[in-house]
């Protein structure tokens, strides 16, 4: 297992000449959720199908293979179960976080791979995505807890750059996060 310091470092390394396609990666998937969020269950019908292509672009990436924006719709291929996936993961974490903070936390921490599970295995249901995620967090659920909070700093940087920062940084935890899933899978 990588440490975390070794993820972010390689998931550097590997944006390293793509940066700008990333970068627009994050924020094509921000203006096509921000302009769905004019219907109020936009975001939900079409996050799911999103997630899973912005998922997967980080994935392609990870793995070393070609990447192209038009990957952010991959999704789509996958629209029902991702949909479904999305919505009991959004159903499942309000029930937990309702009960306190640090049990909806340890869940979404959990639930974290399911995307990236059913973009790599489309055949299994939803349930099954998110129950193949909670197993495969079993023991690394405070690892990447670790590796989201060494980002902390660059999160306050980039609040001080009036959020622009963020177009860089979600790319780089997304693949850090691509890189960890590859690691315990």
């Amino acid at each position: 297992m990588k440490e975390n310091s070794e993820l972010r470092a390689l998931a550097r390394s590997q944006l390293q000449g793509s940066w700008l396609a990333a970068v627009g990666m994050v924020l094509i998937y921000c203006i096509i959720i921000g302009i769905s969020s004019i219907v109020v269950i936009g975001p939900i019908i079409l996050g799911g199908p999103l997630a899973v292509g912005f998922y997967g672009y980080f994935i392609r990436k990870a793995r070393g293979e070609t990447t192209k924006l038009e990957n952010l719709f991959d999704g789509f291929t996958l629209f029902i179960p991702s949909f479904l996936l999305y919505l009991l993961e959004l159903i499942f974490l309000m029930l937990w976080t309702c009960l306190l903070i640090v049990p909806g936390i340890i869940k979404t921490l959990s639930y974290s791979m399911a995307l990236f599970i059913l973009r790599d295995d489309p055949s299994i249901g939803s349930l099954e995505a998110i129950t193949a995620s909670r197993k495969m967090m079993n023991g690394y659920k405070g690892k990447l807890f670790g590796l989201y909070l060494s980002f902390i700093g660059w999160g306050l940087l980039c609040c001080l750059s009036l959020g622009i920062g963020f177009l860089w940084l979600v790319p780089y935890i997304s693949l850090s996060v691509a890189n960890f899933y590859e690691d315990i899978k």
